[in-house]
């Protein structure tokens, strides 16, 4: 869990964590030095749980680096993402490592239910598709992080690449560029905390930094960039309309 200027709702996600049905977790907090009181309201609820593990960045470096400090520490073999201001359904870590390990998935995601800042549910839930490849999620920025789980045995290491904006897409097309596909339980079991300002709130500019994803990242040429960019467009408005 990367941690930045979530004050207002940390504790509600810590707390989802704590509630989780599966107790073999832990929780690994870094927090990127946040202006606001986040410390203290982690501290506070870590003091009274050992399997919460909390470090500070020695400066603001960003998400991406957040979680990388987050996963060097992790002991675990499955690893699972959740952003500070987001929550889990009780069942989530149990519901969905049966599902990787009854199927033996190196990669897997769910549905989720987005709410507003206050928390107030949106009446419908995004439901993705049941498996996704590398073109597939060129296409469609289709997988929330929030949701993901991943067995590193399958994946191996992996490490989240600074300066791309969406540093979890980027992560998402080099794992599935392996070959290996992404599964959907198709469970509600993340509520997805939609913020006015948040990083990927501005439409424009998330629509460049997923341009400059294909140009830069993925060495994409001209007409394929164009076409899978208006696929993302698409989708992303099909997401915010509860169409898909």
């Amino acid at each position: 869990m990367p941690a930045y200027g979530s004050a207002n709702y940390i504790e509600q996600t810590i707390r989802s964590v704590i509630l989780q049905n599966y107790p073999k977790w832990e929780l690994l907090i870094t927090n990127d030095c946040s202006p606001d009181n986040l410390e203290e309201i982690i501290l506070k609820l870590a003091n009274n749980e050992p399997r919460i593990k909390y470090s500070r960045l020695s400066q603001n470096s960003g998400p991406a680096v957040a979680r990388n400090a987050s996963v060097s520490r992790a002991k675990g073999r499955y690893l699972a993402f959740l952003d500070s201001d987001d929550c889990w359904n009780t069942s989530k870590l149990e519901r969905q490592l049966l599902f990787m390990k009854s199927n033996q998935f190196a990669f897997t995601f769910t549905d989720y239910q987005r709410m507003d800042p206050t928390g107030e549910l949106y009446d419908f839930v995004n439901h993705c598709q049941s498996k996704v490849s590398y073109n597939d999620l060129l296409k469609d920025t289709c997988i929330t992080t929030s949701t993901v789980m991943l067995d590193r045995q399958k994946t191996g290491d992996i490490k989240f690449k600074e300066g791309w904006g969406y540093d979890d897409y980027v992560l998402w097309l080099d794992i599935l560029k392996q070959g290996i596909e992404a599964h959907c339980l198709r469970e509600n079991l993340v509520h997805y905390r939609v913020m006015e300002k948040s990083v990927s709130s501005n439409k424009l500019r998330a629509a460049k930094w997923v341009w400059n994803i294909y140009r830069k990242h993925e060495k994409l040429g001209l007409l394929p960039s164009s076409v899978y960019l208006l696929h993302y467009a698409k989708n992303a408005f099909l997401k915010r309309i509860g169409l898909t």
